[in-house]
């Protein structure tokens, strides 16, 4: 990412409304006439010929894979199922082939040391030395959660910035939306003792619970901007489980200090702490794959990157004018409180003028995941139903198309497993046709020559080959660009190279499973069924296998029918189908072992799903696990914290079927 660093910076000027003042006073105001220093600008080299060049490489790529089933369907006539199961090759194959070529561009970008914003080799990125000169709040928005864990990683990130030389720059705010009453005291205790260890800098951070938590965590972020916003020129979120350190943070305030016309910027969180074997397995595909994915998506989105809730930071007077989100008519799915609010607002962001961009560089910037694969289904059911919101916003006036491609590529990650289990299913019951049915061969009354049935052998082969190069090249792609460039974090290439061989094998076992969970959720959310958004799990657990069980009789015993039906009448497919339905049958196990902390550390040694921060660990991270270790709450009855003065401006709610407010860099005085 590109900057220069001779601009000028904007400046604020803030009060407080009067008393007597109108809704429209309170109100974020208009922007005033602004343009950016050329200089200051993010450098984007063919932005408007990114979204074309994908197009001309994923249209014909899907094109190619369309006919190639069409020439396998047609010589024996097309029958109704068979005209189903080409409509849905279709779909599936375009998502495959948007997903292959960001991998494709992502690796040559990576393997050349291109910047996929510039296209240029040497980047420029801000002086660590450069001092801040803007205020920049940390927040930590948080429900329900373990007191321990995000106590220490909220003072991890504390005091990763009391000693830099911008510490006064930054105010950090816990912002509690907590109902459990034991765990709302345990904070307030757990926070006083924070304040004693803290001394004179306790005075920058801050706690505040709401009484009532309307509209979940965006009405948590909408309370602190409208009461606290107006002292800072960004704020840094944080996820109930993150940890940045302290040089990410630092860079993210000096990149919008330096880039007044960007209103977002996305770290990539890394997962890391993870014990249980599914957890290491996400977590070493996360680190594996990730740097190579994001500069593929970095290249076509340009300055239209997602926000992914957590691990960005954000420029609040653009945020306060234009991501004020109304509630949407109708019933669920469409209707009702947008849930997967992140994509909306960077949207929102975007389509005012206002620059968002996804950083690549993956270094300080972290996050957990569930620990197995029952909790891990269980947070993809709360997606599923935000993102599947999203298609209801695809008409929202003054969208990007890159935005409304995020909108509809993350509906389409879980829709894409229903449409590929209705073409297993529709496959299936075409072949148990065929070999049911007396064949015809002779058709029409006056044939002289027999219609034998042809198998296009060949094309099925190529359709086939083909289909594994869509899903297997970008991880091939993925490991090489890893030997070349960086195997010594991931304990040098023959450990990288176990690891690489260990998440392929648990992918593909895992892959029926969790298209069985996605297309459940995608079905259920279609039929109106709604699920609370809890906090997660986040620390390991072994599952039961009464649990385990339980999540997947169902899968398991319709792989069994399905795997003795195609037995039985069609061995060919049978033979096809076996990778699925050994994933479905072994289901229970699969679920039980991988949640072993034991099975975990034993591959750890083993030198199986090795990350650089296992072997060379961040200051912030060993903060965190030396922290864990010594966590204690005070037992004395804590006063409540004080917080800073309140400045009572408002949010004010869009309309998404009119155009945005004008673009404007900061808040003007009310006064």
């Amino acid at each position: 990412m590109s900057i220069n660093h001779n601009n000028k910076h904007v400046a604020r000027v803030l009060s407080t409304p009067t008393q007597d003042s109108s809704n429209e006073d309170n109100a974020v105001p208009h922007s005033k006439s602004y343009v950016p220093s050329r200089a200051s600008q993010m450098f984007i080299k063919g932005e408007t010929m990114r979204l074309f060049i994908m197009a001309m490489l994923v249209i014909p790529s899907t094109a190619l894979a369309g006919w190639s089933l069409y020439e396998i369907f047609l010589p024996n006539g097309l029958t109704n199922l068979e005209i189903a199961q080409l409509g849905l090759g279709l779909t599936l194959f375009a998502w495959l082939c948007m997903a292959f070529w960001t991998g494709i561009i992502g690796f040559v970008l990576q393997l050349f040391n291109i910047d996929p914003l510039s296209l240029k080799k040497t980047l420029q990125t801000p002086d660590a030395q450069t001092p801040l000169h803007q205020r920049h709040a940390i927040v930590m928005p948080v429900y329900n959660e373990d007191t321990r864990r995000i106590m220490v990683g909220f003072e991890a990130c504390i005091r990763e910035l009391m000693d830099s030389a911008n510490a006064k720059q930054f105010d950090f705010y816990m912002l509690s939306d907590t109902r459990d009453m034991q765990k709302a005291d345990a904070e307030l205790r757990a926070f006083a003792r924070l304040q004693k260890r803290l001394g004179r800098f306790s005075q920058q951070v801050f706690y505040r619970r709401r009484e009532q938590n309307l509209h979940r965590k965006v009405g948590n972020l909408k309370d602190f901007c409208e009461r606290w916003g107006g002292h800072y020129e960004s704020m840094i979120v944080l996820d109930a489980d993150s940890v940045m350190s302290g040089e990410r943070m630092q860079d993210l305030a000096r990149r919008i200090e330096q880039n007044p016309d960007t209103a977002l910027v996305q770290t990539i969180p890394m997962p890391v702490r993870q014990n249980t074997f599914f957890g290491r397995f996400v977590q070493f595909a996360a680190h594996l794959y990730s740097p190579m994915l994001a500069t593929g998506l970095s290249f076509w989105q340009t300055d239209s990157a997602n926000y992914w809730g957590h691990n960005a930071i954000i420029r609040i007077a653009p945020f306060m004018q234009h991501c004020g989100l109304p509630t949407l008519e109708g019933r669920a799915p469409f209707g009702g409180e947008i849930l997967s609010h992140d994509f909306v607002e960077a949207a929102l962001l975007r389509r005012a003028g206002w620059q968002a961009y996804l950083l690549t560089d993956t270094t300080g910037s972290y996050e957990e995941v569930p620990s197995n694969i029952v909790d891990y289904a269980i947070r993809d059911r709360r997606w599923v139903q935000g993102n599947i919101q999203h298609l209801g916003l695809l008409n929202v006036k003054g969208l990007k198309t890159a935005n409304r491609l995020h909108f509809l590529f993350g509906a389409f990650a879980y829709i894409s497993s229903l449409i590929l289990f209705c073409m297993l299913a529709l496959g299936t019951a075409d072949a148990l046709i065929r070999a049911t049915s007396v064949p015809e061969f002779f058709v029409s009354e006056y044939q002289l020559f027999p219609s034998w049935q042809v198998a296009r052998q060949d094309m099925m082969m190529v359709t086939m080959w083909g289909t594994a190069a869509l899903l297997f090249l970008p991880k091939a792609l993925g490991i090489v660009l890893a030997l070349i460039k960086r195997s010594d974090e991931f304990g040098g290439a023959w450990s990288l190279l176990k690891g690489a061989a260990a998440e392929l094998l648990m992918a593909v076992l895992i892959a029926p499973l969790m298209m069985f969970y996605h297309s459940y959720f995608v079905i259920s959310v279609f039929v109106g069924h709604s699920v609370k958004w809890e906090a997660q799990e986040r620390e390991g657990r072994k599952v039961p296998w009464k649990v385990a069980i339980k999540h997947t009789q169902i899968i398991s015993c319709l792989a069994v029918a399905w795997g003795v039906t195609t037995f039985y009448f069609t061995p060919s497919l049978f033979m096809l189908l076996l990778p699925v339905l050994v994933g479905m049958v072994l289901a229970a196990p699969v679920i039980r072992l991988s949640s072993s902390d034991r099975l975990g550390v034993t591959m750890r040694k083993w030198g199986v799903f090795v990350i650089d921060q296992e072997i060379h660990e961040c200051k912030a991270l060993k903060r965190l696990r030396v922290a864990m270790s010594y966590f204690a709450i005070s037992q004395h009855k804590p006063q409540v914290p004080s917080l800073p003065v309140s400045l009572s401006l408002t949010m004010p709610e869009q309309v998404l079927s009119e155009k945005p407010l004008l673009m404007r860099p900061a808040l003007v005085n009310n006064v």
